[in-house]
């Protein structure tokens, strides 16, 4: 899974927002027949946006798309779901979402699991030292950016 187009898109992005000076969380959403249909990273420090986690700009960033082309699809994300972005996956039939990592911070796994969703944690350690990094840089934009 690690090697999944899918995931690494969502690395890079999440690269691309540590090089922004934002929160390296990225994100790709891949149709069921592997086509990548968005990627994003959060983008809340540098758009001054509420919103734009990295799961929710991979979604902006595909587009209108009709319901159906949500079906049977994989959201990859470099971090645990927060209740936002957990919502936005279970509204858009989202099947699968692969997770870099949930030690940084533990979102609706569960809640996921509970509406059908199949819910995959890598452990992947690029993703926590990633946030580990950034964490320890900027303690505050994390703590915005979770809500906290």
């Amino acid at each position: 899974m690690e090697n999944d187009i899918g995931f690494v898109a969502a690395v890079e992005e999440a690269k691309a927002g540590a090089q922004e000076g934002g929160v390296p969380i990225g994100a790709a959403l891949v149709s069921k027949d592997g086509k990548i249909l968005g990627r994003g990273h959060n983008m809340r420090y540098q758009n001054g946006s509420a919103i734009l986690h990295g799961e929710m700009s991979a979604l902006e960033n595909a587009g209108r798309l009709p319901g159906s082309a949500y079906k049977g699809s994989t959201m990859y994300t470099t971090l645990s779901p927060c209740d936002m972005c957990t919502g936005a996956c279970i509204m858009y039939g989202v099947a699968r979402v692969v997770i870099g990592e949930n030690e940084t911070f533990l979102g609706g796994e569960d809640y996921l699991k509970k509406r059908g969703i199949e819910v995959i944690n890598l452990n992947n350690s690029e993703c926590k030292q990633l946030m580990a990094q950034f964490i320890h840089d900027k303690p505050q934009l994390w703590y915005e950016d979770i809500g906290e």
